[in-house]
């Protein structure tokens, strides 16, 4: 059980607080809330005592003789301010201590998390920016806003993440430091694809697989996180899009090696994480097929996909890192890493992210395991662990293949 600390500021996206808080105590966390006194015009301190099981206090002059103002930040395993407000954000770069929380984030000897929150004009205003440079200078972790619907009528960034975004970046915090989001991708264009193809058979049917997207979105959510432009080409993913991040919805292969191609042309790193179909049907049915009728086919006659992997490491561009994924399986032939070092080598990427998914592992769950080939030869192997823990992994072993930006 680790002991976290709920910073929350007074800004109307305080009442996502309250569902970021119920996330962290059925992970069994021990969580202290620590709210502004603004922040109790939008959610009650009744509230966050009833789901955290521990008082609530703005002050320093409450438990005086406990010195909770300096206590509490030093006993607690992680501080995450959600939302922070831009005033909060100033007071913290300027290392002012005039209320509990802005005392607790000065006596914090623990990884600290800022969740921004607020109108577009007041995030993107420089007064903003230069305190966000020097919170993430001093150490801290600021993560970006969403993009999206804001109070009244407005949308643009300034839009807290949706709380299992931030609980799933909070975990990976916990589990591998402040490292685990470093702001190394700063300034950098990632796409990455995700999810798995489908083939139309007829109106009805189609040729898939069993990707979720999961590990996909990770990447994207982790890579946000540390700073970089985010693009996701999504095959069939039925998941909430990661905050920070577009996405360009596709459905077939060849819908997805034409985005990836269109995409792919100005992006510093590349991540084939999708599970792309080696072959479709010769022919799409008009109507639905059926069992004794005229229609009903003898066989399905099937052509090759193209190699979208092997394409895109073609026509990089220099400097470019272009990473695939091998979801392989052992077989009498040779082992999961024999197959991956051939593809590795075949399809001529930088490194390869293998998935070992014999007896149903990986696809639709929320744990992996993965091996990272090299083409220098190395291999490192990351898990197991939550897929957010995964992708953290991933990009740490990318960045330090990338040139500053």
């Amino acid at each position: 059980m680790s002991r976290i600390v709920l910073g929350v500021s007074g800004g109307v996206a305080a009442y996502k607080a309250a569902l970021l808080l119920r996330a962290f105590t059925e992970a069994g966390h021990d969580v202290r809330v620590v709210p502004t006194p603004g922040a109790l015009h939008f959610v009650g301190a009744a509230t966050f005592e009833a789901l955290s099981g521990n008082p609530v206090t703005t002050d320093v002059w409450s438990d005086v003789p406990e010195v909770a103002h300096v206590r509490i930040g030093q006993e607690a395993d992680l501080v995450v301010v959600a939302p922070a407000t831009a005033d909060l954000l100033a007071r913290a770069a300027a290392g002012r201590a005039d209320d509990l929380l802005s005392a607790t984030l000065l006596t914090a000897h623990c990884p600290v998390v800022f969740v921004p929150a607020m109108h577009t004009e007041m995030w993107l205003h420089p007064a903003t920016q230069d305190n966000v440079a020097t919170l993430r200078r001093r150490g801290s972790i600021v993560l970006p806003p969403a993009v999206g619907r804001l109070t009244g009528p407005d949308s643009g960034p300034g839009r807290l993440p949706e709380p299992a975004d931030i609980a799933a970046l909070a975990a990976v915090v916990l589990e591998s430091g402040a490292a685990a989001l470093a702001q190394d991708l700063v300034g950098r264009r990632v796409v990455i694809s995700a999810g798995g193809t489908r083939e139309p058979l007829d109106p009805v049917r189609y040729l898939g697989n069993r990707s979720s997207g999961k590990q996909g979105w990770a990447l994207a959510r982790v890579a946000a996180a540390r700073g970089a432009e985010v693009v996701v080409v999504a095959a069939n993913v039925e998941l909430p899009a990661p905050f920070g991040v577009r996405v360009v919805p596709v459905g077939t292969a060849e819908e997805l090696r034409t985005a990836m191609h269109a995409e792919a042309r100005d992006a510093d790193v590349v991540v084939m994480s999708a599970a792309v179909a080696d072959f479709r049907p010769a022919a799409v049915a008009g109507a639905k097929m059926k069992k004794d009728s005229a229609g009903e086919p003898e066989s399905v006659p099937l052509v090759r996909n193209a190699d979208v992997l092997a394409e895109l490491v073609t026509e990089r561009r220099p400097g470019q890192l272009v990473v695939g994924f091998a979801a392989e399986t052992g077989d009498a032939e040779a082992d999961v890493l024999t197959h991956a070092r051939a593809k590795l080598a075949r399809k001529g990427c930088d490194l390869l992210v293998v998935n070992d998914v014999s007896a149903g592992q990986v696809f639709g769950k929320a744990d992996n395991t993965v091996v990272v080939l090299a083409a220098d030869g190395s291999a490192e192997e990351i898990g197991p662990g939550p897929k957010d823990l995964i992708a953290a992994g991933i990009w740490t072993t990318i960045a330090a293949r990338t040139t500053p930006a």
